[in-house]
């Protein structure tokens, strides 16, 4: 079973920058279409962002997109999320784990963006 640990979170002003970090243990991860998810207190888990196994397609929610960028190094078995130009209601713990969430989520990174 694939495990995941999120990294990269912190404290960030608005109009600042952010990587995030997602490292999958297993060699399962190259096949894997992998996404971004993220909470905010009191909200529902939502989607961020996907990218198919070899990098070439991305998918983003529609209000995200131009300012975050996922990519991924398979040889590092590892997924990221570029974050620019944050905004106070990018605040919330980031997951990632599979497109279809087949994972065991882990504990997340905590991004807040506040001034």
């Amino acid at each position: 079973q694939i495990q995941v640990v999120e990294s990269g979170g912190g404290l960030v002003q608005p109009g600042g920058s952010l990587r995030l970090s997602c490292a999958a243990s297993g060699g399962a991860f190259k096949r894997l279409t992998m996404a971004w998810y993220r909470q905010a207190p009191g909200n529902q888990r939502e989607f961020v962002a996907s990218i198919t196994p070899n990098g070439r397609d991305t998918d983003y929610a529609e209000p995200l997109k131009g300012r975050f960028t996922i990519s991924r190094d398979n040889n590092k078995n590892t997924q990221y999320l570029q974050m620019s130009n944050l905004k106070p209601e990018d605040t919330a713990v980031y997951y990632c784990n599979t497109l279809t969430q087949v994972l065991a989520w882990g504990q997340g990174t905590q991004v807040t963006v506040s001034s």
